[in-house]
């Protein structure tokens, strides 16, 4: 495992993303949000910081008119 890995919970998420929680949810269904990783048996769940962030930039590059070739 990489020293890198930082799992966030859902209130720093939706802080990080500007989202409500039933937004992130719904994405997430739609397969358009990274997925959540379960964290133990009791039903916690969180997100990969690295994988919000590349979401995020995603969101800002899509809002300015770029893409991945550019």
């Amino acid at each position: 495992m990489t020293d890198n890995l930082r799992v966030m919970r859902i209130e720093e998420v939706m802080k990080r993303t500007g989202l409500a929680r039933a937004s992130i949810y719904k994405y997430a269904l739609n397969q358009t949000f990274p997925q959540q990783v379960q964290l133990g048996r009791g039903g916690a769940v969180g997100w990969l910081e690295q994988e919000i962030n590349a979401w995020v930039q995603e969101q800002i590059d899509r809002s300015r008119g770029k893409t991945a070739n550019t």
